[in-house]
């Protein structure tokens, strides 16, 4: 039975030249007969929307309609929304002969025959690393496939789990309220594939949880499945440290997905084909689709050509000329900016409508000779090639923009007047995978703000999640504060061997040393590190993070020497347990180096050993990567060389502001060391200018008594008098 639609978190992927062709009607009576979700069930019309940009703006949601503001017969809400049969039955891989319903992107063409038949999908060309996905689905019951949008992640786990478990139950909920069901219904069965394609959009707030997967496992390898497809930048956000954290400390904030991932097997599918594939690909040069994708492959990957990524992109960059489609590229901008934000839901159309302004006025506003609103959201929504528009979704659902758009290089910030907008009027949940998403990314500010809004609606965690966001945004009185009260309620609620006790410990820990009593955090943390090895291991990364926190507040209390002892004995379990490249290993070199600094010559060249591989491993903007910088400079200051110190911290300063805004204390602290090292630099009024323009910045953001506004207080005071010229 051939699958024709699918909706896929508020998402849908469909064949929009389908419709073109042959109208909405003989559209309707062809869904009719065909798959459709639960909740998708519940209206046609409003599905077929969706098929059609022009269509999707034009047709309004009739008035006394089921849920979502179509007519039908069928019955379904979010909570039950999974992909089924139009009997309403669980469909077997088997009967999934298309991969659109697996979340594979429609590839571009046209029925070769003119019929009104969609056109079948391209060949499916094996990738190198299916032989390794094969053997993880049949040992392991949870596997990822990690890759960049549209390498073809979908398509492969499709066509491999297909090949693999035909006989299985294909579960794929359709959003993240669906999920408790899709377990339930996985659950009943002896053979089933749990598909969660795009898993970040499973992970949060009432998202997968370790104990789901346990409770789904089956007795037998390959009897049930946890399928998942994850793109590169998402998976990253999860590897992802903050200098401040220096041993992972801040993995306590999104504990429950990170331990999720750590369940799966990661399979990484590359972007750009290998020339085996490339070769593989080539028998099937009948099919033009193939040929023109090989032709550009040597530039982008073959999927990624198929799903018209580039073109799309492209289009997108184009439309912002004068007269051509200006607002469209606004709205556009508007929509890839949500899901950057962390919203995972669709946008209406009346918020888009709003949201896209201040980007329209940016560019140029009317000098661009914009287009009415009505047009320029036709033409976000019309397909490129019959394959995707810029936005997915339709009137009554909400849009979403197409993924490939996100990786797209060069894009700014999310601007403040869009996260302003968002926060204030998203739902609790949302809030919270908001503020998640800001705190991963070290912005702390916008974090507190979202978690706030999530804590008052009541989402469990949000309370714990935003005690660390205040910590981070300058206040670890307040955030240690508060964490006092956590730590008892989950002691007398979980015990004191719970994870999520310990993990309330560990910060309660942590903001005390940052409030200034790192004698009282290394004795929290030496408590905590012999507790947490008895309860979760010695190699736990728990235990690892906790010893390498006493090891850095035990020097900080004043014994360099013996912090420098225990950072020695935990890199080498570090090194043994997590290897080389990770980035807590990364972490435990530079605090070693630190605190072991005895010859200048030497520590430079470990620094810029320690640099290289922080580059290399994580990327140059990674906070991991600007903290070995930071080390640097500091140390370029202690040796004397000032002007050198002066012009490192001026670009930390620049590249701190652009990854983690110019609010976080990392960059206050930047700042406050650029001026000192301008100051050494025989440049006092340029210091004088620095510090009192920081010290007016930080003062509304950081507690009363923060050390970095003592720090700027005394730098202030150690400048000498300003000339007669200067007041």
């Amino acid at each position: 039975m051939p699958v024709l639609l699918v909706r896929e978190n508020g998402r849908v992927r469909g064949w929009p030249a389908y419709v073109a062709a042959v109208g909405l009607g003989a559209a309707a009576l062809a869904l009719a007969s065909l798959w459709t979700s639960g909740a998708w069930a519940t209206g046609i019309g409003a599905a077929v929307t969706a098929f059609s940009g022009l269509a999707a703006e034009r047709l309004q949601p009739p008035r006394g309609t089921g849920p979502g503001g179509a007519a039908g017969t069928a019955t379904g809400t979010g909570a039950d929304a999974l992909l089924r049969t139009a009997a309403g039955r669980i469909p077997l891989l088997r009967q999934v002969d298309r991969p659109e319903p697996a979340g594979a992107h429609h590839a571009d063409g046209h029925p070769a025959d003119g019929s009104r038949t969609p056109a079948a999908p391209p060949a499916y060309i094996r990738r190198d690393v299916e032989p390794q996905l094969r053997d993880a689905l049949r040992r392991a019951g949870f596997v990822l496939v990690v890759g960049e949008s549209t390498a073809g992640k979908s398509r492969l786990a499709h066509e491999t789990a297909r090949a693999l478990f035909p006989r299985h139950a294909f579960v794929r909920p359709l959003g993240r309220a669906a999920l408790p069901q899709a377990l339930r219904v996985a659950a009943k069965r002896r053979r089933a594939v749990l598909w969660l394609d795009d898993l970040e959009e499973f992970l949060g707030a009432g998202g997968l949880t370790t104990a789901m997967l346990t409770a789904l496992s089956a007795p037998a390898p390959g009897r049930r499945v946890v399928l998942a497809t994850m793109r590169t930048q998402e998976f990253r956000r999860f590897d992802a440290r903050e200098e401040s954290r220096l041993t992972g400390s801040d993995r306590d904030a999104w504990r429950t997905q990170r331990d999720v991932l750590r369940q799966a097997e990661v399979v990484r599918l590359a972007r750009h084909w290998s020339p085996e594939e490339r070769r593989r690909a080539a028998a099937h040069g009948q099919d033009p689709r193939i040929r023109a994708a090989l032709r550009a492959g040597d530039r982008f990957g073959i999927a990624e050509v198929l799903a018209a990524g580039p073109e799309l992109l492209a289009a997108w960059h184009n439309a912002w000329t004068p007269g051509g489609n200006p607002r469209g590229a606004a709205v556009v901008a508007a929509a890839v900016d949500c899901r950057r934000a962390g919203l995972r839901t669709p946008v209406s159309r009346d918020r888009l409508r709003e949201l896209h302004r201040p980007y329209l006025l940016e560019r140029g506003g009317g000098d661009l000779q914009p287009e009415p609103f009505d047009d320029a959201m036709n033409w976000a929504c019309t397909a490129v090639y019959a394959t995707s528009g810029l936005l997915i979704g339709n009137y009554t659902q909400g849009y979403t923009a197409f993924d490939y758009l996100l990786g797209a290089p060069g894009l700014p910030p999310v601007p403040e007047h869009l996260w302003q907008t968002l926060v204030t009027r998203v739902t609790p949940t949302e809030a919270y995978d908001m503020g998640l998403l800001a705190h991963q990314e070290g912005r702390p500010r916008r974090a507190a703000e979202a978690l706030s809004r999530a804590r008052l609606g009541g989402v469990p965690g949000a309370d714990f999640l935003l005690a660390i966001t205040v910590g981070d945004a300058g206040r670890p009185r307040r955030a240690a504060a508060d964490l006092a009260g956590i730590t008892r309620r989950r002691e007398d609620r979980l015990g004191p061997a719970h994870p999520d006790t310990l993990a309330a410990r560990h910060q309660l820990a942590f903001f005390t040393g940052e409030a200034g009593n790192p004698h009282a955090a290394a004795g929290r943390f030496a408590a905590l590190a012999a507790h947490t090895a008895a309860v979760l291991g010695a190699d736990h990364p728990d235990t690892l993070a906790a010893r390498h926190e006493l090891a850095y507040f035990t020097g900080e209390a004043g014994a360099p020497a013996e912090a420098a002892r225990q950072l020695a004995r935990l890199l080498a379990d570090r090194l043994r347990v997590q290897g080389p490249d990770d980035p807590q290993v990364l972490a435990t070199r530079r605090s070693l180096i630190w605190y072991r600094a005895d010859e200048p010559a030497r520590t430079q060249q470990q620094l810029a050993e320690l640099l290289a591989d922080a580059e290399r491993c994580l990327g140059p903007g990674d906070p991991h990567t600007l903290a070995v910088r930071s080390s640097l400079a500091a140390f370029a200051a202690r040796a004397g060389r000032t002007a050198e110190a002066a012009a490192a911290w001026e670009s930390l300063v620049a590249d701190r502001t652009r990854v983690m805004g110019p609010d976080h204390p990392h960059t206050i602290y930047a700042r406050l060391e650029w001026a000192r090292a301008l100051a050494s630099s025989d440049r006092p009024e340029q210091a004088r200018t620095l510090l009192t323009r920081t010290l007016r910045d930080a003062r509304p953001l950081l507690e009363p008594g923060h050390r970095h506004l003592r720090l700027a207080r005394e730098l202030l005071a150690g400048l000498p008098p300003a000339g007669p010229h200067r007041t």
